[in-house]
């Protein structure tokens, strides 16, 4: 008897030095929740769905079979945590990075807005000028005319690793200053995709809902490590897997924007592939990872160093390269004109080629870390790309199909369709590329609409595109 009361003694003691050490945040909420807003963007009513990059729209908008296939807000996810719309107004979050007015927050927020409103800790609200913008990071720099304000403290995102406890403060669902909190789960992480290639974002299980974009992300020091701007779901809502930008990413381009109106970005005019076990045995590469080189932009900076299709990029300026979608933010976060060693797998022989960075055409933002030309984009404001071969035999599509790569305007967007969407036909036509699939909706008139059959994840339906009449 006297050993069972000893023992659970002892556990109980356990226990309570472990809830001891769980971190308090109280603290870090009391110093910087007041630098925290809350962020409204409104837009003409007659362009209402503009009001956020690839959300799709309120649910009374999106058609009921995308409700049926895809769970309520449209076909939720990796466009993530989208505030909601009223009146034409979309929902999200921002911090303060300054004392004199300058907030960041996320582009999508604040995308295609007629007018926008901060709303701070003490309730005031603000007129909010834009004043510069990057879709490819989700940036967006906002200014108000106030001073003394207070502010947050950046933080370095290069220093984060797995299993760090991090915190959120934002306005989920119009929630203002609520706070979550969970762990890093990940650092780096890429879709893969071509939609904001260049962010090598932070993964997280902190509770991240529609609103809580453009919101900060505070390490345990109580410094800004990452805005808060995607979610993985099934559902619209949080299901433990968010995504953030890291602070070192946005503060370049804020510095850039400040500085000359936009966000440049390094290229040297490759396309490249993930290296599996059959490529790599193939090739003769010890092991698996890299960024294989399938294709070279002609006059590029790649071409210019010596760079040859076949080619396994292992490495850029010093960093290890493991999977293709490493080397995309590396690239682009370089200076235009930088001289970087690339490190190179080629016939047996690894090799050290300097490259001098070029840079990237600043409306080419659905290109692959090498560049290549603009983007086409549409009536439905759509831009779509051909499918890999390896894209390819991951869907099982033989033929037809393009991939849908950014969203970039109402049409679009009101038929809540989102990038890595895959168009199999326009109407009743096949398309195979993406020449064939602007060739086939050049036509489209405001006032008309025109049938895709999309799929997306393992379900297909037809999804009608309309391009709204010309007003005014």
């Amino acid at each position: 008897m006297m050993k069972s009361f000893v023992l659970s003694l002892l556990l109980l003691a356990a226990a309570s030095a472990q809830a001891y050490d769980l971190p308090d945040f109280t603290p870090l909420v009391d110093k910087n929740g007041p630098a925290v807003v809350n962020v409204q963007a409104r837009q003409n009513p007659n362009e209402s769905a503009n009001a956020d990059r690839d959300d799709g729209a309120d649910d009374e908008q999106v058609p009921e079979i995308f409700r049926r296939f895809f769970g309520p807000g449209g076909p939720g996810n990796p466009g993530g945590p989208r505030g909601g719309r009223p009146g034409g107004t979309s929902l999200g979050s921002g911090f303060i990075i300054s004392t004199d007015g300058y907030i960041l927050t996320n582009n999508h927020v604040v995308d295609g807005a007629d007018s926008v409103t901060v709303r701070l800790s003490d309730r005031r609200e603000l007129d909010a000028k834009v004043v510069g913008t990057d879709a490819q990071y989700d940036i967006a720099l906002l200014k108000v005319s106030a001073s003394d304000l207070p502010a947050v403290t950046i933080g370095d995102s290069k220093k984060l690793k797995a299993g760090q406890w991090v915190l959120a403060i934002g306005s989920p669902f119009g929630f203002d200053h609520s706070v979550t909190a969970g762990i890093v789960s990940a650092v780096s992480r890429s879709f893969g995709g071509r939609d904001q290639q260049y962010v090598p974002f932070i993964q997280t299980d902190v509770a991240i809902n529609r609103g809580n974009s453009g919101g900060p992300l505070f390490n345990l020091n109580g410094e800004v490590v990452g805005i808060n701007s995607q979610i993985l779901s099934n559902t619209g809502g949080f299901m433990g897997v968010s995504f953030a930008i890291p602070i070192d990413t946005a503060m370049s381009a804020v510095k850039q924007i400040k500085d000359k109106g936009f966000v440049s970005r390094g290229m040297i005019g490759v396309q490249i592939q993930d290296v599996n076990r059959e490529l790599a045995q193939s090739l003769g590469l010890p092991r698996t990872g890299g960024a294989l080189v399938n294709a070279i932009t002609g006059g590029s900076a790649a071409e210019k160093a010596g760079v040859k299709v076949g080619d396994v990029i292992l490495g850029f300026g010093g960093v290890d390269v493991v999977h293709s979608s490493d080397l995309p933010p590396l690239v682009g976060a370089t200076a235009p004109n930088s001289k970087v060693d690339l490190s190179l797998f080629r016939d047996g022989k690894t090799l050290t080629v300097p490259v001098t960075v070029g840079e990237a055409s600043r409306d080419a933002t659905a290109q692959a870390a090498g560049g290549g030309e603009a983007p086409t984009t549409n009536p439905l404001g759509m831009v779509v790309d051909d499918l890999t071969a390896e894209q390819r035999q991951q869907l099982g599509i033989k033929e037809e199909g393009v991939v849908v790569t950014r969203i970039t305007g109402v049409p679009a967007r009101r038929a809540a369709l989102q990038p890595g969407d895959i168009v199999l036909m326009v109407g009743k036509q096949k398309v195979k590329t993406a020449a064939e699939f602007n060739t086939a909706v050049k036509g489209v008139q405001p006032g008309e609409s025109v049938m895709l059959l999309v799929r997306r994840q393992d379900a297909s339906l037809f999804v009608a595109v309309s391009v709204p009449k010309k007003t005014g």
